[in-house]
């Protein structure tokens, strides 16, 4: 079977298989948070922290244990790096240093999984076992969590109640992470992916020499890795290291993992608000997006001028050649439009125009589907501001899913959208505004700034992957990326939440002949083009002076 018709099949069977699972994916996950009922070791955690887990919070309160919380994760990831040469299965491994401990401990607590290190050399088993993977589930939890919330602010009326923080997050890891991961780390050992924890192996080489290869609890990682869109791989070369990812099945499963969840939530938002073709509507948004990045990826993959791409039908620097340019451009699509930040080939080496469908994936905010949970809330978001525009056209007062649209919710919504393209530009200024990090720009020209700016847009959209031609483990580029992560994480999320606030006290409108349809194709259209149309005018002259510029020279 020839390359591309092998393609078209693995790109088809993943389509058909998110199809499948939407429904009864999306149902259970709704069951899952509109239950009333405790599991019996769900109320053994609640007591042993705490918490009444049938009182119900505020957006504020919701949103202050949101943070809580991610701070005791950020000190404690940090201090298990610091101390990590005291540890077990440290495999005599020294303490992480300060700049990188603080980098990779908000960045694993932000489910960015952003990595200015080589892991099979700077973690140990523990390290990875107990801090970095539990982080994997957890910091998931906490973005499905503020989704559900969101959820409840459209779903609920004259109420400043959005549910509890501590049942969301423990029902998603019990219920819905825990039990997928423990089964999807059976099918990757199946595989071949290794489970154990050996420390290095010396062995032989083809050519005569020796190499020593480092074993660990892989499966287990990369399970939670995929699934919960984190991202982080446990060996430096992620998903391209056969341990990690042994065959091409094993490709599609990866894949398949890590667009799941985003692809399922907005069943789960439809149930949940009582209208599943409102869910339907927000799911072929996301469908048409991501299918047109992938098509766009792969033509600029396949298609590109060029002396050696012309001749072999296609450009296979940085594909991971096991699998090809089509499946090596679904995961990168699928990684980009995720907050997985996982990669089976090497982003920096893409074609410039097949680079920058990658960087425009990310700021688009990464709602098609987006990460666990960050993706529905940022695409209702858009759908808010939709709505907006709308009655602006025809002079109404906007409603989306009979709330009113007023000035206090575009306010939240503004400042939602507006949070990370701050965060992104004002960062890539500062790089290449001083002359040390400059320095550290192993290209030049439009191509290093494209280094730059796709590092500061991984970091503050919390996705996690990199062009990787700019040295980033220093103490400036661990600091400021650290604060990219935490503000991109964060600061949306207390918006996000006070807009479901706002929205949840009020009392729904009744629809009449003037309200705009939210269900159906033209607000699909709507929407989508908003996303696109808002995004391009933001970002337009950074990607014009870096990956445009580099693929129309």
């Amino acid at each position: 079977m020839g390359t591309n018709a092998a393609g078209v099949i693995f790109i088809v069977s993943m389509v058909l298989a998110l199809a499948l699972t939407y429904r009864p994916f999306g149902d259970y996950m709704a069951r899952v948070y509109m239950s009333g009922k405790h599991l019996r070791v769900e109320r053994g955690i609640y007591r042993l922290v705490g918490v009444d887990p049938d009182a119900e919070q505020r957006w504020s309160v919701y949103a202050r244990s949101v943070l809580a919380f991610s701070l005791v994760s950020v000190l404690f990831l940090y201090l298990f790096q610091r101390v990590q040469n005291h540890l077990w299965l440290a495999l005599g491994l020294p303490a992480v240093k300060p700049d990188l401990a603080w980098n990779t401990a908000v960045s694993f607590t932000t489910n960015t999984n952003w990595q200015a290190y080589s892991g099979e050399s700077t973690m140990g088993h523990l390290v990875q076992m107990s801090g970095l993977a539990v982080q994997n589930f957890v910091s998931a939890a906490v973005g499905i969590a503020v989704a559900i919330a969101v959820v409840r602010g459209f779903a609920r009326k004259k109420t400043d109640q959005l549910g509890n923080f501590w049942v969301d997050l423990v029902r998603t890891v019990v219920r819905i992470l825990l039990p997928v991961c423990a089964l999807a780390a059976i099918v990757l050992i199946v595989g071949g992916a290794i489970q154990n924890f050996h420390g290095n192996t010396t062995v032989p080489t083809l050519a005569g020499g020796e190499q020593a290869v480092t074993g660990g609890p892989v499966a287990s990682q990369e399970a939670i890795k995929d699934f919960g869109t984190n991202g982080g791989g446990f060996y430096n070369a992620n998903s391209s290291h056969p341990f990690e990812n042994p065959t091409s099945w094993t490709n599609w499963f990866e894949i398949y993992l890590l667009l799941s969840i985003g692809f399922a939530l907005p069943r789960t938002f439809g149930k949940m608000v009582g209208s599943t073709r409102q869910g339907l509507a927000i799911v072929a948004v996301m469908a048409v997006l991501a299918l047109g990045s992938l098509g766009a990826n792969e033509v600029f993959q396949a298609i590109h001028h060029g002396t050696v791409p012309t001749a072999v039908g296609a450009a296979r620097e940085a594909t991971e050649t096991r699998f090809g340019v089509p499946d090596s451009a679904l995961f990168a699509t699928g990684t980009t439009l995720t907050s997985t930040g996982s990669v089976d080939s090497f982003h920096d080496s893409y074609t410039s125009l097949g680079g920058a469908t990658l960087l425009f994936n990310m700021m688009l905010g990464e709602v098609a589907p987006g990460g666990t949970g960050s993706g529905l809330y940022g695409i209702l978001v858009l759908a808010v501001i939709t709505v907006f525009v709308a009655g602006l056209m025809i002079g109404r007062t906007p409603e989306y899913l009979g709330k009113k649209i007023g000035s206090r919710e575009i306010k939240f919504a503004s400042l939602y959208f507006l949070t990370m393209p701050v965060i992104v530009l004002v960062g890539t200024g500062l790089a290449m505004a001083l002359p040390g990090e400059r320095a550290g720009m192993l290209n030049s020209g439009p191509h290093g700034l494209s280094e730059v700016l796709y590092a500061f847009t991984s970091a503050a959209n919390n996705n996690g992957s990199a062009f990787a031609g700019i040295t980033v483990n220093t103490d400036w580029y661990n600091t400021a990326l650290g604060l990219a992560m935490a503000f991109g994480r964060f600061l949306p999320m207390v918006f996000v939440l006070g807009l479901a606030g706002s929205l949840a006290k009020q009392q729904p409108v009744p629809e009449t002949a003037g309200t705009l349809p939210t269900h159906r194709p033209q607000f699909v259209g709507m929407l989508t083009g908003v996303t696109v149309i808002i995004v391009a005018l933001t970002f337009f002259p950074a990607l014009a002076l870096g990956p445009l510029a580099e693929g129309l020279h």
